[in-house]
């Protein structure tokens, strides 16, 4: 029996449920916390509340704060702050400079979501730092444009390490897993491609249970889809690094920033974007 997982409404209900014997801050936002969490499955919900409980007593506090719930969403996204990992200065800077990268091309494309949060504190997923987008509500639908600004705002962490440091790292290698599937998937399934139109090449099979994928056609068209896929990933990363170049002087405010704080907010970023604009 399929159970698909809750959307935006059935995450704040699922919130309240599992909140009941917990004793909340006034100013708590379930809503706030269920569009961060979105994606989450009830059991994912529930262990967000028991980690702001947790971390609520670790502080010495009775009542979970709205800081306490946010914490607990990235927990079980990236897993737990690794305090004793400790990066190099040059290390930092990559990350710094990886992280402005996405939210600075974020920022500078319509229809993306906000960038709620920025942070270059090492988790136990394995991730250095990761910038998190919250959409405003659930998005059940995506246009070409949006997946094409999606796919250039994950290439964005990746442009700014070239044109910052005059390399490349392995920082990126999650970023080009979900551009590659985007850019896959328009090509494949979303008849978002020129070349092949509304036609199918790609089937999901056993969609409940892995999800594994197949292409319906011959060699020489899966050639032709890998070069298509191709040029996709390399035009948003064409596109990325123009609005990085025509940004440079916030891309190093906003890093050094980060890099004093650790952790900004989207409207520290924001703030500080907004205001080198005058």
């Amino acid at each position: 029996v399929p159970v698909e997982l809750p959307d935006l409404v059935g995450r704040e209900a699922i919130l309240r449920v599992h909140s009941k014997k917990t004793r909340l801050a006034d100013n708590v936002d379930l809503h706030a916390i269920a569009r961060m969490a979105a994606g989450a499955s009830g059991a994912e919900l529930a262990n967000i509340i028991n980690e702001g409980a947790l971390r609520a007593v670790r502080n010495g506090r009775r009542i979970v704060t709205q800081a306490d719930l946010e914490e607990s969403v990235e927990v079980v996204i990236a897993g737990y702050q690794k305090k004793n990992a400790v990066l190099s200065p040059k290390e930092k800077m990559t990350v710094a400079y990886h992280e402005i990268g996405h939210a600075l091309v974020a920022a500078k494309q319509t229809n993306s979501a906000p960038v709620q949060k920025i942070t270059i504190i090492p988790r136990t997923s394995g991730a250095l730092g990761y910038t998190m987008q919250v959409e405003q509500q659930d998005k059940y639908l995506m246009t070409k444009e949006e997946i094409q600004n999606k796919i250039a705002t994950l290439t964005g962490g990746r442009a700014a390490e070239e044109i910052v440091t005059g390399t490349i790292s392995t920082g990126a290698s999650n970023d080009i897993e979900q551009a590659t599937r985007l850019a896959r998937g328009m090509i494949t399934r979303y008849g978002m491609s020129e070349e092949f139109g509304m036609v199918a090449l790609e089937t999901i099979n056993n969609q409940y249970l892995g999800g594994d994928t197949s292409l319906a056609c011959s060699n020489e068209t899966a050639t032709k889809i890998d070069a298509a896929v191709v040029a996709v990933v390399k035009q948003a990363h064409e596109k990325a690094v123009g609005i990085i170049r025509e940004n440079m002087n916030k891309l190093d405010e906003i890093a050094q920033f980060l890099l004093e704080k650790e952790t900004i907010t989207g409207e520290e970023f924001m703030e500080i974007l907004n205001r080198t604009e005058e």
